[in-house]
């Protein structure tokens, strides 16, 4: 009996190393398993290919179960060549991990002027608390590489009203060590339009030198009548053999369109000197889109008060209007004559409306009729005194 507890240990001493090794192999290859046990380190890109002249980055990453400091080296480096580690935009050597969290390394190379095309490689290790993991990186050196073309959208998806002008900046690479020309094409639906600018220009085709960039603006603009939804919009840039496409989306969005008259269309109207006076003005909603939160605004001579009913409108349907009465009192010191009052309707979302409305001011009839009593008066006292001192 034993012997039992004693074929177990040596039955378990066997097979650790054998449970180990898959991990190991998984760590140099820069895939692991489990972060949680071993300090690991690894890049997503290990093999790169470079012209020659020309320097690169290896991005690494690393983890580890437990925190530590990770002592780090590069080994079987060229020679001749440069290798350094940095994180955070310093030059470091060591880095700590911490369990569950990557920490960031970044590897810059840079092989010596005229080094040979081929195959080069070489390998980072990170030491740390009784661990260790190397991983191998490879960099490809090539007398010239191959020609690409790439677009780069800085936004794909652009949203706009049925009438606005949809634009979206790209920016095209040429990724290969010679000059190409290319012929800018576009698929779009029926009765779009597509232009390509550069430079405040509207092009067809422009050139592009090697390793280099242009910068295009691509214009999209809807047929009238165009329904609400998305549209998508095809470009692509030819030449050489080489080509780079890229998709687009105009999204046409409903916009409110809030237009500001009277019932009738006359824009004008009679007010009495400290008096007040209404109006009837009318909202419309012209729009594809529900107005809301219409705010009501006049601009009136000094001294003038302006109110409206409502003061707000809360949401206007497309295609809707509604009434608002406005009461104006002009100011006790004006003048009779004609005087224009400005009114605003500003909804939350869109262009606002403005009327102007002339508004003619004329003096209180009431002071008429006491001015042709006090008339009457003179005129009678007058005849009063003539009839009894006339006869003497």
């Amino acid at each position: 009996m034993r012997r039992l507890p004693l074929l177990v240990m040596l039955l378990a001493v066997c097979l650790l190393p054998l449970a180990a090794a898959p991990q190991v192999a998984l760590a140099q290859e820069g895939q692991p398993t489990d972060t949680t046990q071993s300090l690991t380190i690894f890049t997503r890109f290990p093999a790169q290919e470079v012209a020659i002249g020309e320097s690169l980055s290896f991005p690494l990453v690393l983890r580890a179960g437990r925190a530590q400091v990770a002592r780090l080296s590069i080994e079987d480096l060229p020679e001749g060549w440069t290798a350094t580690l940095r994180g955070s935009g310093r030059v470091i050597q060591s880095a700590y991990v911490l369990p569950g969290e990557d920490t960031e390394v970044d590897l810059r190379v840079e092989p010596p002027t005229g080094t040979a095309a081929g195959d080069y490689s070489f390998s980072v290790v990170a030491a740390g608390a009784g661990e260790r993991s190397e991983l191998t990186l490879t960099v490809v050196v090539q007398e010239q590489l191959p020609p690409s073309l790439r677009f780069d959208v800085d936004l794909p998806s652009v949203r706009g009203a049925p009438d606005s002008t949809f634009r979206f900046n790209t920016t095209l690479r040429n990724e290969g060590d010679s000059d190409v020309s290319v012929n800018l094409l576009s698929e779009a639906p029926a009765g779009w339009v597509v232009t390509f600018r550069s430079g405040g220009q509207d092009v067809a085709s422009l050139p592009v030198k090697a390793n280099g960039s242009e910068s295009i603006t691509v214009e999209v603009e809807a047929p009238e009548g165009v329904e609400l939804g998305s549209f998508p919009i095809y470009i692509r840039a030819e030449g050489d053999d080489l080509s780079a496409e890229t998709t687009l989306t105009a999204e046409v969005v409903g916009q409110p369109q809030v237009a500001l008259t009277t019932p009738d269309g006359r824009l004008s109207g009679q007010a009495t000197i400290n008096s007040s006076t209404s109006y009837t003005l009318l909202v419309r909603n012209t729009g594809s889109a529900p107005a809301r939160g219409i705010a009501m605004s006049a601009t009136p001579p000094s001294g003038w008060q302006v109110e409206f009913q409502p003061a707000t409108i809360e949401e206007l349907a497309p295609g809707a209007n509604m009434e608002v009465t406005v009461t104006l009192r002009p100011a006790e010191q004006a003048v009779a004559g004609d005087y224009v009052v400005s009114f605003n309707a500003r909804p939350e979302e869109g262009r606002s409306a403005s009327a102007d409305f002339r508004v003619t001011v004329v003096t209180s009839t009431l002071w008429g009729i006491i001015g042709i009593a006090l008339i009457a008066v003179a005129v009678g006292v007058v005849g009063l005194a003539v009839t009894r001192f006339g006869r003497r």
